[in-house]
């Protein structure tokens, strides 16, 4: 395919990108750059100087809040990209009626019980939605662990083992990687069937 192919089949879909922080954020951005239609995005936290490691915001936007800033930062990216931000704690109702019309939803979270709840939300009560999550991308290094595994519509980026630590926290390279990959995915996953 051509990429005036791929804009012209992904310009009709919908993302929810669910968490607005290094993974949310850059895979965000990815997908804006390739032209995706429309991103629905949410996130209930502020910029923190702390974030700007790996997170896709600049020193003068800290302080605001991650959605909204989030929207405006992929305006400059792509302003051709419908963004829809909400500033929320995402519960399963709220990724039910937020999320319902979306073609793939994609994972962002930062604690382990959050990640849980999405993917049991997703799996059990919106079951022909595919969704991507993130997992495992701590620390530095060891690239080939990197990897993209899939159980029917849930589809798991990372190493799957590497835990945030104080000794082992989350970066720029690996963080970015992997929302990196989680777009790659959510490409794969619209352009399926496509013609080549």
């Amino acid at each position: 395919m051509t990429f005036d192919q791929i804009k012209q089949v992904i310009s009709q879909k919908t993302v929810g990108i669910a968490g607005c922080g290094g993974l949310g954020s850059n895979c965000a951005v990815a997908l804006a750059r390739v032209g995706v239609g429309k991103l629905i995005i949410a996130d209930f936290d502020v910029i923190d100087e702390s974030n700007l490691n790996r997170q896709y915001y600049y020193f003068d936007q800290v302080g605001q809040k991650k959605s909204y800033t989030l929207q405006d930062n992929l305006y400059f990216v792509n302003s051709r990209v419908e963004v829809v931000a909400h500033d929320k704690k995402l519960g399963t109702a709220d990724i039910k009626r937020i999320y319902k019309g979306c073609d793939v939803i994609v994972e962002a979270f930062d604690l382990a019980e959050m990640k849980e709840m999405i993917i049991e939300t997703v799996l059990e009560k919106m079951p022909g939605i595919p969704l991507v999550v993130g997992v495992g991308m701590a620390g530095w290094g060891d690239n080939n662990s990197l990897r993209t595994r899939y159980e029917g519509n849930l589809y798991i980026c990372g190493d799957e083992r590497s835990g945030i630590s104080e000794k082992l926290p989350p970066l720029a390279p690996r963080v970015g990687i992997v929302a990196n990959m989680q777009a790659n995915q959510v490409l794969e996953i619209l352009l399926k069937g496509e013609l080549k």
